[in-house]
């Protein structure tokens, strides 16, 4: 029989995903949120309630806001607070999405969720070089920390027209793909850019729920199915 969780910590959360990005402006936030939402529809309970609010200021941000002026150990000790001190339940899986770039929050976010055995990192890039080229210092950072990679997704990767569903390469191809497999991690996915998803965001709606259609659905959910494939036999 289980041991019940304690209650205001990690204890009754089965899977922490984290998921980074070498650079802002890929989508993190976005990746994040449908992620969540497709977890949910899959049936999991999911922890994603400071993704969906229209106007988010997650804890993470707040801690990038007094970077200047609060040390690490102040900041290390804020992060594990929020992480030890919330009431989070019984959850299937916590997404958790951190900031841009690798820093001394990384550095505590990591720590403080280490006694509950995250089951990885997902890193989140678009096809562009530059953006390529940061990613490799997200997962040199995850093999620095000990943090598995479950894998690899390319976000804003072409257009799909909706009305003849010819998908253009509005950036270049492939990038998230080739670094992946240069870097022995699994490669989860391509999402297209689609509108409606930004939309829905910007309105607070559930894109999964309200856009089946959508050349992203099919993507966002193959990479959900690869995600839940990931945890342990029996704790999914």
């Amino acid at each position: 029989m289980e041991a019940a969780a304690e209650p205001g910590n990690l204890a009754g959360v089965r899977h922490i995903i984290l998921v980074l990005s070498g650079k802002g402006g890929v989508g993190k936030s976005t990746i994040s949120t449908e992620l969540a939402l497709a977890l949910r529809h899959a049936g999991k309970k999911v922890s994603a309630s400071h993704l969906l609010s229209r106007h988010p200021c997650p804890l993470w941000a707040l801690a990038g806001a007094l970077h200047a002026a609060w040390t690490s150990r102040l900041l290390a000790a804020l992060i594990k607070q929020f992480v030890s001190d919330v009431a989070w339940g019984q959850l299937d899986y916590l997404v958790v999405d951190t900031p841009p770039g690798t820093s001394d929050e990384h550095m505590a976010v990591v720590d403080a969720l280490r006694p509950y055995s995250p089951l990885g990192a997902l890193v989140v890039t678009t096809p562009q070089a530059v953006s390529v080229g940061d990613v490799r210092r997200e997962l040199t950072f995850c093999k620095k920390v000990g943090l598995r990679v479950i894998g690899v997704v390319e976000n804003m990767s072409g257009f799909v027209c909706p009305h003849c569903e010819e998908c253009t390469n509005i950036f270049s191809r492939g990038g998230g793909e080739e670094l992946a497999r240069h870097a022995g991690v699994p490669f989860l996915g391509s999402v297209p850019l689609d509108p409606e998803l930004t939309r829905s965001l910007e309105e607070g709606r559930d894109f999964i729920q309200g856009f089946p259609e959508s050349p992203a659905f099919p993507a966002l959910s193959c990479i959900a199915q690869k995600i839940l494939n990931e945890a342990p036999v029996g704790l999914s």
